[in-house]
């Protein structure tokens, strides 16, 4: 019997074979191999062979080992002695012998830590001893990733302690005066409708009392309501960037930075910003009958979705900031710092465990964000319903950084127009592709009837169509003389034949 069963851990370099010979061939524990052990436990977890060695042609090549029991109460003697392993946190379950061709070998599957004990260090040593997994093996983490992974084994929330640095006046009144207008529309005849502000901020976790009795803005409330340049002060690293870039023959056609000065440069502020900018990328249906715009599909809540997770598991210690992108194949969303659990468990229903407790519920008062759950399987859901291929998770750990891909494209760089769920078909008569191709020029007609003349890029993103196809209309509906083109081919716009 082979190992052919670990193939699935060389994605993500989670496999690592070792000889583990020893003078005599019975087998012995390298050193190598504990810090292999820090390295996944403190990253997705992986699989050690004792045993084995793997050739650069990716294939298995066995040595065995002559005493694979002893080699494994030598591994458990060490494991739970707390001078070589700091946290008890492997299973009987996790280390085993196994005979392939003849050979014995021992498997150590070593599952990822759970935050509350990283992180995993051996050897009694804090700052020397951790490491952490990345595609090029293990590497010795500094210590700014070991405070990150102790920040995160807390028990309480990162952004529910006060701000040291920040006073009341940090906190940006219109901001603050937009958040409450927004909250109050939303929770008519509320009990905190009636505090005055000093008093519904605290209420909201936005503020507390310190040690000398006055109020000060807690890190939730200064990321949420401050202004850049005062959050700069608690979070040095702090940083909000969107950008779109779908130009050809610039960086990008727009950006939104958090130091510009010309805004506020708080969450707040920023997740509408750009959730307003990112939402003109998707398809968006029409009503033909009513000519009604749907402006709230389950598409758009999934990238409402997507923003706030960001914005709420982000490391705001961390480098690289929050950065959310608009490409031409898709949208994407970066923040600083890792999943707090396995990925395929928090894409379960309400699982959750946000590192801005806080933030997250000041924004679910709001109706922002999903605050029973990690809203996952609603980011999942949504794209599926708009026709999207499947949105990605990318991990990344040195820095941490978690990376999710909304995409608008297949592998295959194609995407099909926007359908209603119930028109989704495939083969559809020649009839009925007349009538989509009627609804479609409809709608357009009706976006110019609304906006007034525009350019290719709006009406395509307005109605929910590729360029190429858009394109294709606008040619039949100018035939048609239904429109008018004008301009040069570069910067064309079109408009209804009686508009100005």
């Amino acid at each position: 019997m082979g190992l052919s069963e670990f193939a699935q851990f060389k994605e993500g370099n989670r496999l690592e074979m070792k000889a583990a010979q020893g003078r005599d061939g019975n087998g012995v524990i390298p050193r190598s191999a504990w810090e292999t052990l820090s390295a996944f436990a403190n990253t997705s977890g992986g699989v050690i062979v004792l045993g084995a060695e793997e050739p650069e042609d990716d294939t298995f090549n066995i040595v065995g080992i002559k005493k694979p029991d002893k080699v494994i109460d030598d591994f458990w003697n060490a494991a739970l002695s707390d001078d070589k392993v700091s946290a008890r946190f492997m299973q009987d379950s996790n280390v085993s012998k196994k005979t392939v061709d003849g050979k014995d070998v021992v498997i150590i599957r070593v599952p990822r830590a759970d935050r509350h004990v990283r992180p995993v260090y051996i050897n009694g040593d804090l700052f020397g001893g951790t490491f952490r997994r990345t595609h090029t093996g293990d590497h010795r983490c500094s210590h700014d990733e070991v405070l990150s992974m102790l920040r995160d084994s807390s028990t309480s929330s990162q952004d529910g302690e006060i701000a040291k640095s920040a006073k009341m006046e940090y906190l940006n009144r219109d901001t603050v005066a937009k958040y409450r207008r927004r909250f109050d529309s939303l929770n008519d005849n509320h009990v905190w409708s009636d505090f005055d502000e000093l008093k519904f901020l605290e209420a909201i976790g936005a503020v507390a009392p310190g040690d000398d009795g006055k109020m000060h803005p807690t890190c939730a409330g200064l990321l949420m309501f401050g202004e850049h340049r005062y959050i700069t002060h608690e979070f040095p690293h702090y940083l909000l960037d969107y950008r779109q870039e779908v130009g050809e023959n610039e960086r990008w056609e727009d950006r939104l930075v958090s130091f510009s000065g010309d805004w506020t440069g708080n969450l707040y502020d920023f997740y509408f910003r750009a959730y307003n900018k990112m939402k003109a990328a998707l398809k968006t249906p029409f009503q033909i009958e009513g000519i009604d715009r749907i402006d709230d599909t389950p598409a758009h809540r999934a990238l409402r979705e997507a923003i706030a997770n960001c914005l709420t598991n982000a490391n705001w210690y961390e480098r690289r900031g929050v950065v959310c992108v608009w490409r031409e194949d898709g949208l994407e969303v970066a923040n600083p710092g890792d999943f707090r659990m396995p990925i395929e468990e928090a894409m379960k229903p309400g699982k959750s465990d946000p590192r801005n407790e806080a933030l997250l519920g000041m924004f679910a008062l709001v109706d922002v964000g999903e605050r029973a759950g990690s809203g996952m399987d609603k980011v999942m859901g949504g794209w599926a319903w708009a026709g999207y291929p499947e949105p990605t998770y990318k991990v990344e750990f040195g820095p941490d950084r978690t990376t999710l891909t909304l995409p608008f494209l297949n592998s295959s760089g194609v995407s099909s127009d926007f359908e209603n769920p119930e028109d989704n078909r495939t083969n559809k008569s020649d009839e009925s592709g007349k009538r989509a191709t009627e609804r479609r020029k409809d709608a357009i007609i009706a976006y110019l009837e609304d906006h007034g003349p525009a350019g290719r890029a709006a009406i395509a993103s307005a109605v929910g169509l590729q360029a190429s196809r858009a394109s294709e209309l606008l040619a039949e509906l100018v035939s048609e003389k239904a429109i008018i083109a004008e301009g040069a081919t570069r910067n064309r716009t079109f408009r209804l034949v009686d508009q100005l």
